[in-house]
């Protein structure tokens, strides 16, 4: 575990290896711990950076205004990285296209895995079933709304939680637990969003684009990965991970590592 100090606060990274700098950023329901798989794996070929966005894990969070995707460069500023990778699940995947329609000179390439882009729009059916499974956010009972994200996000609406290996939704559960405990504290500090936002701007990604989702995800994330590789000039639409929810990193780890392996410069 590292400390640096990016735009004004301190963030927390974990590093493996030697070579051409890959940086990870984490689900919102998560923190860097999800890539636990995808260190090692990239460290025989790459300079891997697991990060926890501001806010979250072990990283600080100043009441100053702030950006995610600013903080992803101000961490290559920090460590004299002229350029890197990006590879984003979820939340962490909307960071990185952000950074990289905001900073297109440092980004060497995208892989996105199961992300939203910032400016899209839920389907009705999926908002269902978020008001089915999870509802509003209980500030005095973060365990119980971990449950409900867990059973949406990481099991999905095609599979039931005994579906599931039991270790990974209990993970799950407890790194939500503090990213609500860290969306909670975001909530109350001023954070920048992209303008315009990345939805009608996905054919500005000139840098190689990798979009991947588990094939037991929502459909409307699903749509979106098709929709990134389709509308970028370098995209690629990896076919959906079988047996994998929004967590894919974690979930399928072997699929995801040679994929990234065959992907990143």
């Amino acid at each position: 575990m590292v400390k640096i100090e990016v735009n004004g606060a301190q963030l927390t990274y974990d590093e493996a290896g030697s070579g051409s700098p890959v940086v990870l950023l984490h689900a919102g329901i998560a923190d860097r711990r999800m890539w636990r798989h995808q260190l090692p794996a990239l460290a025989a070929r790459h300079r891997a950076i697991a990060v926890d966005l501001r806010g979250y894990g072990d990283s600080e969070l100043p009441p100053t205004p702030f950006a995610h995707h600013d903080d992803v460069i101000g961490l290559l500023d920090a460590l004299g990285l002229a350029q890197a990778a990006l590879v984003g699940c979820s939340f962490g995947g909307k960071v990185a296209v952000d950074a990289a329609l905001a900073h297109p000179d440092r980004v060497a390439a995208l892989a996105l895995l199961g992300a939203p882009v910032s400016g899209n729009e839920w389907t009705e059916e999926t908002e269902r079933l978020w008001e089915e499974l999870v509802g509003d956010v209980d500030p005095e009972d973060f365990a119980a709304t971990a449950a409900g994200e867990v059973r949406f996000w990481v099991v999905g609406p095609t599979r039931q939680p005994a579906d599931v290996d039991p270790e990974l939704i209990r993970f799950a559960e407890e790194m939500d637990r503090r990213a609500l405990a860290a969306e909670q504290a975001l909530s109350a500090v001023e954070a920048g969003e992209l303008d315009p936002p990345a939805i009608d701007r996905l054919a500005e990604l000139g840098m190689p684009v990798l979009a991947a989702a588990g094939a037991d995800d929502l459909a409307d994330i699903r749509r979106l990965a098709d929709r990134i590789a389709a509308e970028a000039p370098k995209g690629t639409r990896l076919p959906d991970v079988p047996d994998a929810g929004h967590l894919l990193p974690l979930e399928r780890p072997e699929p995801v590592n040679a994929a990234l392996l065959d992907f990143l410069p």
